[in-house]
């Protein structure tokens, strides 16, 4: 039996299929800041297989590699990711742009949508580059005494 601080509580994780895991790994190191926390081979039928995360939560983006990424974040469906400055969201913009991927924005949407970009990644992935965005808020108020949310 696992001890209580290594027992996971919470939202963990989100899995996405992946053709090339180092491609995959690059992009997500470059554009929203990850770094893989655990690699393995061999599972799933095969694959190699990483965990991704920011180091600021128990929350990964877990890799999968496959022959066919199925179900790419296309359309509504995305990451998303906070920055520092609207610079910051510019900066990697161009960054994505110069490196041959389709860039969505930047648009200001904003509160709470805020400043972001989308880059459309490895896989038809998408990844939302954001500033001030009011999630922290939300689930602050959200958690807060009296509130609904708890």
């Amino acid at each position: 039996m696992a001890s209580p601080d290594r027992v996971d509580h919470g939202f963990t994780h989100v899995a996405l299929t992946v053709r090339d895991l180092d491609a995959a790994i690059g992009f997500f190191a470059t554009y929203a800041s990850l770094q893989v926390v655990h690699r393995r081979s061999g599972d799933h039928d095969g694959a190699d297989v990483a965990w991704m995360g920011d180091l600021s939560r128990p929350f990964v983006v877990v890799l999968i590699q496959t022959e066919t990424a199925s179900h790419p974040l296309g359309g509504w469906n995305h990451l998303g990711v906070g920055v520092d400055t609207r610079a910051e969201v510019d900066r990697r913009a161009v960054l994505a742009r110069s490196d041959g991927w389709t860039v969505v924005g930047p648009l200001d949407e904003g509160p709470p949508v805020g400043y972001f970009a989308v880059i459309i990644g490895p896989d038809g992935h998408q990844l939302e580059v954001a500033f001030g965005q009011e999630v922290a808020l939300a689930v602050r108020d959200a958690s807060g005494p009296g509130s609904a949310g708890k």
